[in-house]
C-alpha cells in the first residue's frame, strides 16, 4: 500500500512543479512581451508598461498587448522606407520632356508627344548627346552649339535691288516745258522744213 507521506510527498512535489512551470511561463511571457515591443517601438517607456501590464495580468495581459502592439517591427518598417525611397528614386530619375513634361527615354533624340529636341548625336561615334553639351564625352570631338546648327537658312527669292548712280553735279539741269506748249513748238519745229532755191 501506499503510505499517506509518500503520496503527500508526490503531491507537493507536482504542486512544486506545476509552480515553477507556471512561474517559469509567466516570466517567459514577460520577457517575451518586453523583447517584441522593443523590437517594434524605441519608447523605453512603452517596453517597461506593456511588460508590467504582462507581469500582473498575466495571459489577459498578454492576450491585451497582441490586440494593441504595433503592427510591423522597426527592422520591417526601415526595409518599407528604403523600398519607397529606391521607387521614388527612380521615378525622379526617369527622365521627362520639358516641353509636355511626359516620361522619355535615354536614347530619345526627340519627345514623340510634343516633337521637343531632347538630345542629338555626335557626328563622330553616334551616341547620344544632351543639349548643353559642347564636347563629345566619349570621342573628345568638339560639338558645335545648338544656335548655329539648328536655325534654318533662308534664301532671298528677290532680286537684289538695283544701284542708281549719284547724280553728276556739273551736268546741265534738264529743261522740263509745259505739257501744252512744249508738245507744240516741239512738233512745229520738226514740221518746218528750209528749202533751197537752186533759181538763185
Amino acid at each position: 500500500m501506499l503510505n499517506l507521506g509518500d503520496a503527500g510527498g508526490l503531491f507537493t512535489g507536482l504542486v512544486v512543479y506545476g509552480g515553477m512551470v507556471l512561474a517559469a511561463f509567466w516570466l517567459a511571457m514577460i520577457i517575451w512581451t518586453y523583447r517584441d515591443m522593443r523590437a517594434r517601438s524605441r519608447d523605453s517607456l512603452a517596453q517597461i508598461v506593456v511588460a508590467v501590464m504582462v507581469a500582473l495580468l498575466t495571459l489577459p495581459g498578454l492576450l491585451i498587448y497582441l490586440f494593441l502592439r504595433p503592427r510591423e517591427t522597426l527592422s520591417e518598417a526601415y526595409e518599407r522606407s528604403l523600398e519607397e525611397e529606391a521607387l521614388l528614386q527612380e521615378i525622379e530619375d526617369k527622365p521627362v520632356c520639358p516641353g509636355c513634361k511626359q516620361r522619355v527615354q535615354d536614347d530619345w533624340q526627340a519627345c514623340p508627344n510634343c516633337h521637343t529636341r531632347l538630345k542629338r548625336s555626335c557626328t563622330r561615334c553616334g551616341r547620344m548627346l544632351d543639349l548643353t553639351w559642347d564636347l563629345c564625352p566619349y570621342c573628345t570631338t568638339p560639338v558645335p552649339s545648338m544656335a548655329s546648327v539648328d536655325r534654318p537658312t533662308y534664301t532671298q527669292s528677290r532680286q537684289p535691288a538695283p544701284v542708281i548712280p549719284a547724280p553728276d553735279p556739273w551736268a546741265p539741269a534738264p529743261t522740263y516745258s509745259a505739257p501744252g506748249y512744249g508738245g507744240r513748238a516741239s512738233r512745229q519745229s520738226e514740221s518746218l522744213e528750209f528749202v533751197e532755191n537752186d533759181d538763185g
